[in-house]
């Protein structure tokens, strides 16, 4: 069984101190304004376009894995919750394939545990939610366990490179 969470996508990077400078400066925060980058980049004493091209290489290599925004998806009407799944290891494969074919999945990772498969479910709303969880019982014929949050912790974590 292929552990989903620790399998590197892509060979290790070399990164050059422009790079470590960007990585460092994003985790303190973008710009919300029309040209972000161009508002970023003489902090890293770049161009907006050698800026934008250094994000894309980050992207493109895996040391980014997502670059974009977090929502607070309740206070846009949305919905989400952590979901765990018991899948028997001759099925893994074709659950995993089955369950991130709905683009409300994230985070999909195989666990050590009775409960071994584990993904956040992102919905428009809470009847999109029940109706995603449902679909895909259907569809894996296993049952689906919803964790939804009860409590909404504030973290902040800083990887200085």
């Amino acid at each position: 069984m292929t552990d989903t969470h620790t399998t590197p996508l892509h060979a290790p990077v070399k990164l050059d101190d422009t790079d470590r400078h960007i990585l460092n400066r994003l985790q303190e925060g973008f710009p919300i304004c029309s040209r972000p980058f161009a508002r970023l980049a003489p902090d890293l004493s770049l161009s907006e376009s050698d800026l934008i091209a250094r994000v894309q290489c980050l992207r493109q290599s895996g040391v980014l894995t997502r670059f974009g925004p977090l929502f607070q998806i309740e206070a846009l009407g949305g919905a989400y919750c952590l979901v765990a799944m018991s899948v028997p290891e001759k099925r893994w494969d074709s659950v995993v394939k089955a369950v991130n074919r709905h683009p409300e999945v994230a985070h999909n990772y195989l666990r050590a545990h009775a409960l071994n498969m584990w993904f956040v479910l992102a919905t428009a709303s809470a009847q999109d939610l029940e109706a995603c969880l449902t679909t895909i019982e259907t569809e894996t014929g296993l049952p689906v366990f919803a964790f939804p949050k009860e409590q909404e912790y504030a973290l902040s974590l800083k990887l200085e490179l």
